[in-house]
């Protein structure tokens, strides 16, 4: 299984390289902020599994990083577990009113943290709320996006495909494969946050499969910009040699090696302006269709 991504915000270098190095031993992808917006920063381009927020920062609060990230609809999923060394009951109460999923105070034990962390980050898995490769959205998530959009209009979704995941997977193994997945997640969040909302929605289907949700009029720019910069940014997945013949040669099930293409992004686009949606399982069956055909040109 790939690690689980940790963003710790706090502004004790001490504290934060303590629990940096801790994390790390136990297997977990760590990073650190010492301020609220360098969090909010980081949770928009790389997708944390769960974030360790401390209330008391230099800039603003964690009360108002909980609040931001709440507030927008692509991190208003991620796990939230409060560290601070405050006790009062009203403090507590506030983290947990603004959609906080735990809350510790210093001095803490690093052990009933850790605890903590494995319980909110399994929650979130089981009740299909992230992908526990990309972090991002999953199943309920998703679903419960298609029926927003499905009574408003001015959006645009894109159902987004890898292709020739499979392939590169049995040259280079699932972990490589894992590697790829995080990647496009990133990739997505930075082009989002480039030229989207913080209303755009991310989500993780299953397998190679993306959905994003954006503003109709922001959707070419986004689509056209996420299949460029992949196309060129997954060659970095490759070896030297794959990258320069640009294909691979893999076995097919009757035992003959074949060349199979490189890694590529299909991109379907749908909207209200073309089509009039009764049911969410429309929205997806076009999106999925115009995906298809986008992957044969």
């Amino acid at each position: 299984m790939s690690k689980a991504r940790l963003l710790i915000v706090e502004d004790d270098n001490d504290i934060a390289t303590m629990l940096r190095i801790y994390f790390a031993s136990q297997g977990y992808e760590v990073d650190i902020a010492s301020r609220g917006s360098e969090a909010l920063e980081k949770t928009r381009q790389n997708m944390p599994h769960l974030i360790i927020l401390d209330i008391m920062l230099p800039d603003f609060d964690g009360f108002e990083v909980c609040r931001t990230l709440r507030t927008h609809t692509r991190t208003s999923h991620v796990p939230i577990i409060f560290l601070t060394q405050k006790d009062e009951r009203s403090d507590k109460l506030q983290g947990l009113e603004l959609g906080a999923d735990d809350y510790i105070t210093k001095p803490f034990d690093i052990e009933e943290l850790k605890l903590r962390v494995q319980r909110a980050i399994s929650r979130a898995e089981q009740q299909s709320l992230t992908d526990p490769r990309s972090g991002l959205p999953s199943g309920r998530l998703i679903e419960e996006q298609l029926r927003r959009i499905i009574q408003t209009d001015g959006w645009a979704l894109m159902d987004l495909r890898i292709n020739a995941f499979s392939a590169f997977t049995e040259a280079y193994g699932f972990v490589a494969g894992d590697d790829v997945l995080r990647f496009t997640a990133m990739l997505l969040n930075q082009v989002v946050d480039q030229y989207g909302t913080p209303q755009d929605f991310i989500g993780h289907v299953g397998g190679s499969n993306f959905i994003l949700i954006t503003a109709q009029d922001r959707a070419e720019t986004i689509r056209k910009t996420i299949k460029e910069r992949f196309a060129q940014e997954v060659l970095a997945h490759y070896n030297f040699l794959d990258r320069e013949q640009g294909y691979l040669l893999v076995t097919d099930d009757s035992g003959r090696t074949i060349k199979t293409p490189l890694m590529t992004l299909a991109v379907g686009v749908i909207s209200p302006q073309e089509h009039a949606f009764t049911d969410i399982r429309e929205i997806t069956e076009l999106a999925a269709e115009a995906r298809r055909v986008d992957a044969m040109t």
